[in-house]
């Protein structure tokens, strides 16, 4: 069967209204607000959310399914508001107690979405993005066909960038060696139809601009001590401050071949200056991108 027959069709859709653009972005935020706890995963949401956009246009999927896909993408991690930083935030292999919590993470984002006006364009992603076809996954050990086709995506790309994204702990996959290990696992881990289809996007210069990025055009920069948790956003000049949310040093950002370079000035953030604001201009476009797949939700 394929994969977009699996979505249930719809006649084409009005354009959304400002208020449904604002439900949208106020899930978009909590989920920015949630990833910004880990300095190390800055970005991580957005990249999940191109990835998976990416994939549910090779699998043939229609425009509406394909921003649901998206959306679910950016949210996934919503639950882990419910994570203490220090399990979140560790440097070293979790115990099993602190895997346990871990995995407590899909059902809390199910219980913060209870109740919210959009909950079911994103709730299979939040909730099963971790189900896998063997039916090791959790929370549910759901298997094969039982695994939505949302979640199903949204894993394959969450664990691709977890893979090509440095932590403390150890320095980003290449691309080819993140991809071997998803072919490797095919039917197992990864569904086997999607996973085949994203590792055919190995060379897809699309997905190779979003590795290692925060934002269309923009790489994550490096602290000199901690690595890439420099964000940068689309309205950042030259002569703006960044600030390693890991370590606090600040950086001033200089021109520097048509680009701009975060040099470090020596100097430390302030409790204000370290915390943690949305960038609103990518949450902003992301609910304009995708709020067309939103009147169903209304009842319009």
């Amino acid at each position: 069967m394929l994969l977009s027959k699996l979505f249930r069709r719809a006649a084409p859709l009005p354009p959304a209204s400002p208020l449904e653009e604002k439900l949208l972005a106020s899930l978009l935020v909590m989920a920015w607000v949630v990833e910004a706890r880990d300095p190390y995963t800055g970005g991580h949401l957005w990249r999940v959310s191109r990835f998976a956009r990416l994939l549910a246009q090779r699998a043939g999927l229609t425009e509406t399914e394909v921003a649901r896909v998206a959306i679910g993408g950016f949210l996934h991690d919503l639950g882990k508001v419910g994570i203490p930083d220090a399990i979140l935030n560790k440097r070293d292999k979790l115990s099993d107690e602190e895997y346990a919590i871990i995995k407590t993470h899909p059902e809390v984002g199910r219980r913060m979405l209870e109740g919210h006006p959009f909950s079911s364009l994103v709730m299979d992603a939040v909730l099963l993005h971790h189900e896998t076809p063997d039916g090791r996954g959790y929370p549910r050990g759901l298997t094969q066909e039982q695994i939505p086709v949302v979640a199903r995506i949204v894993g394959i790309c969450d664990a691709f960038d977890a893979m090509t994204s440095t932590r403390p702990y150890r320095a980003g996959m290449p691309i080819e060696k993140a991809m071997s290990i998803i072919r490797d696992n095919l039917g197992r881990q990864f569904d086997a139809e999607l996973g085949g289809q994203f590792v055919a996007l190995a060379e897809d210069a699309e997905l190779r601009h979003v590795v290692g990025h925060s934002d269309d055009g923009i790489p994550l920069q490096s602290c000199q001590m901690c690595g890439p948790t420099l964000l940068l956003r689309r309205d950042s000049v030259a002569g703006d401050k960044v600030y390693c949310r890991s370590c606090g040093s600040e950086y001033a950002l200089v021109a520097h071949d048509q680009t701009l370079q975060a040099i470090a000035t020596g100097a430390r953030g302030s409790a204000a200056q370290l915390e943690a604001r949305p960038d609103d201009g990518l949450i902003a476009r992301l609910a304009a991108e995708s709020a067309c797949m939103l009147s169903p939700t209304l009842g319009r």
